[in-house]
């Protein structure tokens, strides 16, 4: 366990297990968040390994709100701190890590986790425990497990879904004339729940994949994903989506380009769509060639640059240039959105009163031009999909076709 004494410290390495917050706890809130000085919340998420810069940079946007907040006073003079627990995106750790956060540290909520094969493990242990009124709030996924009953009432998602993602990439490619698109997915339930949707889209179109292929999760971008390229290639694909991480998705377009298949590759948010550029744009300069070429990508926040947004500029005036993206701005958005329940709530919160409050934000627009559509029968927050696309080398926003609008 390691804790680190200034939220702002978070830009630098983790390690299994950190607080964050002004000063040592001798103790963490109860189920009345006035039981101590400070609101803790409970973190699990990947903080080591090949996907670690999602759940670092996730966290690293949130942290960097909540160190506002705490600057300015706190909520009602009440300190935000964080728990931090490495889960490595994997189902195990991630499922002993809630636990611990419920039991032990006693997390006022959970917060921030990443990736679908993690929560959709963790859904069970928070309806074991739905007399201690524990939530999770905003997950970096969009699956459907956590989105329909009976999991959809302990979490509170913020971002649009997956079959949103996937819904508006397939328009995207139809609208440019393409018509045999392949799939490639993460073998577990993250790359599913990314086919289901692309199958689904495909089908309204009375269309189908040409062909689908897989990789093992927690794959590094050294991998060799020459095989895949090959079985979609020679399956006539005119067009890729894949649904996975900036490692492997990287990869399987860099043995593309390098194999001279420079058909348009769609990814959706959870990629980490800046780190695998970063890692394309290496690769560029290693072999000569430009791997960035024809990319597409869903996100489920604005481009960190498109400043008609309130919430992007606050958020661009507080962070350093160098941690501007995709990632961090949805940690920020995570973090706007529950301080402004924790405000809700008032003095003397119990857990089913910031429930009461998060529901309650049904109407209220986070700095987006969107309002949330948060209710007592509804947990999912923001529908809204931007697109992006690569373009010398950068992400720039796309404006999808006339006739998907």
């Amino acid at each position: 366990m390691r804790r680190i004494a200034s939220l702002s410290m978070l830009a630098g390495a983790f390690l299994t297990c950190a607080i964050l917050g002004g000063k040592t706890l001798s103790s963490v809130p109860t189920v009345r968040a006035t039981d101590s000085s400070e609101i803790l919340i409970g973190v699990s998420n990947v903080q080591s390994g090949p996907s670690q810069t999602l759940g670092q940079n996730l966290l690293r946007g949130s942290v960097a709100y909540f160190e506002l907040v705490n600057a300015r006073g706190g909520v009602y003079g009440r300190k935000i701190s964080i728990l931090v627990k490495d889960d490595r995106y994997e189902p195990d750790p991630a499922v002993q890590n809630t636990n611990e956060l419920i039991q032990k540290d006693n997390a006022f909520f959970l917060f921030d986790y990443v990736g679908t094969p993690t929560l959709t493990r963790v859904l069970p242990l928070l309806k074991y425990y739905e007399k201690e009124k524990i939530v999770n709030i905003a997950p970096f996924t969009g699956a459907d497990p956590q989105r329909k009953p009976p999991y959809d009432k302990f979490v509170f998602n913020i971002r649009a879904s997956y079959r949103e993602e996937t819904h508006a990439l397939v328009l995207y490619l139809y609208a440019k004339g393409y018509r045999r698109i392949g799939f490639l997915g993460q073998a577990d339930a993250y790359g599913k729940s990314g086919e289901v949707g692309v199958t689904d889209a495909l089908a309204e179109l009375n269309l189908k994949p040409v062909e689908t292929v897989s990789y093992r999760r927690n794959q590094p971008f050294e991998t060799d994903m020459t095989t895949q390229v090959r079985i979609l290639r020679q399956a006539g694909a005119d067009a890729v989506i894949a649904v996975g991480v900036y490692g492997p998705c990287g990869a399987f377009i860099r043995d593309a380009r390098m194999g001279g298949w420079d058909v348009p590759v769609a990814n959706v948010s959870f990629v980490g769509a800046e780190v695998m550029l970063a890692k394309l744009q290496g690769a560029s300069k290693t072999t000569g060639k430009d791997l960035t070429i024809n990319l597409i990508n869903s996100q489920v926040v604005p481009s960190p640059g498109d400043t008609r947004y309130p919430l992007v500029v606050d958020y661009r005036a507080h962070l350093a240039p160098e941690s501007y993206g995709f990632v961090t701005l949805e940690g920020w958005l995570n973090a706007v959105v529950v301080t402004e329940a924790l405000q809700r709530g008032g003095l003397s919160p119990s857990r089913e009163d910031f429930i009461r409050a998060m529901e309650s934000l049904h109407g209220w627009d986070p700095g987006l031009g969107v309002n949330l559509e948060f209710s007592s029968t509804n947990h999912q927050g923001l529908h809204r999909v931007w697109l992006t696309r690569t373009e010398n080398g950068r992400w720039v926003p796309e404006e999808p076709p006339e006739e998907t609008k």
